[in-house]
């Protein structure tokens, strides 16, 4: 019992929870401390300098250099008070991840070599120049052609980590293509608070700006350090491709909101207390469903602002779980035959005056309001449910999607019993009978009046992809590595443009002779009626519904490399030009870079598990078959023949089983080789990724299923892999 599998193991349970302390008596004391927020600026900036910045959150008022200047002088004043020596632009660029490249603040004061000073400039903080051809851009960028530029996004504060400011920033190449997601992300929620506020005004005409509120649940799994390293498919994919279920996974449902383990409990009180000083309001962690599965989710947040947190507390839980000897796992399914990881996006839209958009009100008239826009996102998610299956597909969710714990990979929206009720009177009412005017010209709704709609007036669908849950919409197909922007850009812009489709029809009713409400409640009508396919509160893992979703005209495709091509469909460039979200370009250039992308991903997985069969299974496999056979020449030797035969009748057995294992395997593996240098020689991106999922992918299932065969037949002191239960068990 020497192996590295046996010595991890012993050392993993030799190790305790450690202890943790917090930063302050109250977390109120200690909340925000590394963050440039309001209390900071405050302290550091002139009032004048502070009201434009404000305007410039509040307002999207344009940063002049001079304003510019002001601010960065008081950042670094601060930032150095904090132990700052460094500043980077802080950025995300189209791998899923941020980027940083660190300079320091030091400059000469005067010739070189006569000292230094520290300086920060508007200029600096304003504008950066990392290198554009180093990151994914779909071909918008050569490799020759390498400028790009970082710019700062005021509405997102700066931080600190260790010794370095870090100012949050979009990403753009030289002839001004987005080659990030805050830059589209940012003009997708200025589309829907322009397309939301010009509605709102039918309402309420004192609305002046309409906010996306964003709540992420963030699932993830903890392994110990030791064991993570002893499994080259987890230390390079993020996923374990071989692997036998353990006798005991999460069958008993003992480990949901169970006692959360003591090393735990100190990895997840650290990581809040850490959390805290950025300023991320962390309020639920419990257990989840599989073993060693947990979730951490903050109060909810504008949308912007919510999403950069997200990409931080990523960062944040990497550097906590190491000091705990935790790996944290973001992969969407790390370990087969258990749940996988989502990213549950919770999201809503509020306006300035404290009115939450898809909160029921308590009069019709409210309640019309809260009508229009939860009809107008059905009709957006019907029109471009392709295109939302695109914006949280990957390579690593495509294993999670339809499984038992993850929605499938069909866009429907979920709206529960009193809802859908309201919504069906209102479709079979006529006109006449469903809109009357009191005395005071508000509008009522009769025969198909909306009643008062209590928050969470339905049980909850976990098999719905778009559920309304009360007061928001959870889009719950989002994966747990993702980056939240991807699925926002495509929600909030598929919004804004239906919002906008919306009040043209309504002011063309308007201006035809109609009254307000009676022009609002025809469209409303013809839309419930348009939209009524996207609506499903049934069993989304059923069979009967996948026939029934292909019927009503969904998108049903499973394969990713096809599913990408709703990016580039005509009715999304036209939607997002029309935004200014995207050009055509550069939708092209990142559906190029999310099958380039996809394609790596299964051939860096295709080349892990080849190795993993090759030089760890099989070497395995034979040394267990070659003393079984040694056993058989010395039970022949030592026996009488008759004797000997049935001694040896088991091993001989378990020899031709081993055998017939291995070679499967190995062929597998060669005709996996050879599906890849196939695949490789195309040179299309769209057509290579659609070869690597149809022609290499297949066999990951076939090696496995050979390979675990055997790891329940060779013998347990032999096999170098930590297994699934001390992987999932050991805390």
């Amino acid at each position: 019992m020497s192996t590295l599998r046996f010595q991890v193991v012993s050392e993993a349970f030799k190790k305790k929870a450690l202890a943790v302390t917090a930063p302050g008596a109250c977390t109120s004391e200690y909340y925000g401390r590394y963050v440039f927020g309001k209390d900071q600026m405050s302290k550091y900036l002139s009032k004048e300098t502070l009201k434009v910045i404000q305007d410039v959150i509040e307002g999207g008022r344009q940063l002049d250099r001079e304003i510019a200047n002001h601010v960065a002088a008081g950042m670094k004043m601060w930032a150095m008070e904090m132990g700052a020596t460094h500043y980077t632009h802080w950025f995300q660029p189209l791998t899923e991840g941020t980027a940083e490249k660190h300079d320091s603040f030091i400059e000469y004061a005067g010739a070189p070599g006569e000292g230094i000073i520290e300086e920060f400039s508007g200029k600096l903080l304003a504008q950066q120049e990392p290198d554009a051809s180093s990151f994914p851009s779909g071909g918008i960028r050569s490799t020759f052609e390498a400028r790009g530029y970082s710019a700062w996004d005021p509405s997102s504060p700066a931080f600190i980590v260790d010794d370095t400011l870090c100012i949050p920033t979009v990403f753009v190449s030289y002839t001004g293509e987005a080659l990030d997601y805050k830059t589209p992300l940012l003009k997708a929620l200025n589309a829907v608070d322009k397309a939301a506020t010009e509605v709102c005004h039918y309402f309420d005409p004192s609305v002046k700006k309409v906010y996306s509120y964003l709540g992420w649940e963030q699932e993830y799994f903890l392994v110990d350090e030791g064991l993570y390293a002893a499994r080259p498919d987890l230390l390079l994919t993020g996923r374990t491709l071989l692997g036998h279920e353990s006798a005991k996974n999460q069958q008993l449902e003992d480990h949901y909101f169970g006692a959360i383990p003591a090393r735990v409990q100190a990895f997840m009180k650290e990581l809040e207390f850490e959390a805290y000083k950025y300023g991320i309001p962390c309020k639920t962690r419990h257990n989840e469903v599989a073993p060693n599965q947990f979730e951490l989710a903050p109060i909810f947040g504008e949308t912007n602002l919510a999403n950069d947190q997200n990409l931080l507390i990523m960062s944040i839980m990497q550097r906590v779980a190491r000091k705990h000897g935790f790996r944290v796992l973001l992969h969407e399914k790390p370990f087969a035959g258990v749940n996988g990881s989502g990213k549950h996006n919770n999201w809503s839209l509020g306006t300035d005056t404290g009115v939450g958009l898809l909160t029921p009100g308590k009069t019709p008239e409210d309640n019309l309001q809260f009508v229009t826009f939860l009809v107008n996102i059905l009709m957006a998610v019907y029109k471009h449910n392709g295109l939302l299956k695109a914006s949280i597909m990957t390579a690593q969710n495509a294993h999670r999607l339809g499984a038992n714990e993850a929605p499938p990979a069909i866009i429907s929206a979920f709206l529960g019993t009193q809802i859908s009720a309201v919504l069906d009177k209102l479709e079979a009412s006529t006109s006449e009978e469903a809109i009357m005017l009191d005395s005071k010209k508000r509008m009522r709704l009769g025969v198909a009046r909306i009643p008062e709609v209590l928050v969470d007036n339905t049980d909850r669908n976990r098999t719905s992809p778009f559920a309304f849950t009360g007061n928001r919409f959870e889009f719950r197909a989002v994966g747990s590595s993702a980056n939240c922007s991807s699925a926002m850009i495509a929600l909030n812009s598929a919004v804004a443009a239906q919002l906008t489709e919306f009040k043209a029809t309504v002011d063309a009713k308007i201006a035809s002779g109609e009254t307000k409400e009676k022009a609002i409640f025809e469209v409303i009508k013809s839309y419930i009626r348009e939209s009524k396919p996207i609506r499903f509160d049934g069993n989304g893992y059923s069979d009967e519904w996948k026939s029934e979703a292909a019927k009503r005209g969904l998108d049903c495709e499973t394969s990713a490399p096809l599913i990408f091509d709703a990016y580039t469909s005509k009715s999304s460039i036209d939607m997002f030009s029309s935004l200014g979200v995207f050009t055509e370009k550069e939708l092209e250039a990142r559906n190029e870079v999310k099958w380039e992308t996809y394609t790596k991903k299964i051939q860096i997985e295709a080349r892990v598990l080849g190795d993993l069969a090759l030089n760890h299974i099989i070497p395995v496999a034979t040394r267990y078959q070659s003393l079984l056979l040694d056993n058989v020449y010395k039970v022949t030797k030592i026996y009488d023949k008759e004797k000997a035969a049935k001694l040896s009748a088991q091993d001989s057995a378990i020899i031709e089983k081993l055998a017939d294992l291995i070679d499967k395997i190995e062929v597998n593996v060669q005709k996996m080789v050879e599906a890849r240098k196939v695949a490789n020689r195309i040179s299309s991106e769209r057509d290579k990724a659609i070869a690597y999922h149809d022609t290499v992918l297949p066999y990951f299932d076939v090696i496995r299923y050979n390979a675990d065969k055997l790891e329940m037949i060779v013998d347990d002191e032999m096999w170098t892999l930590p297994k699934y239960r001390e992987l999932l068990f050991i805390r």
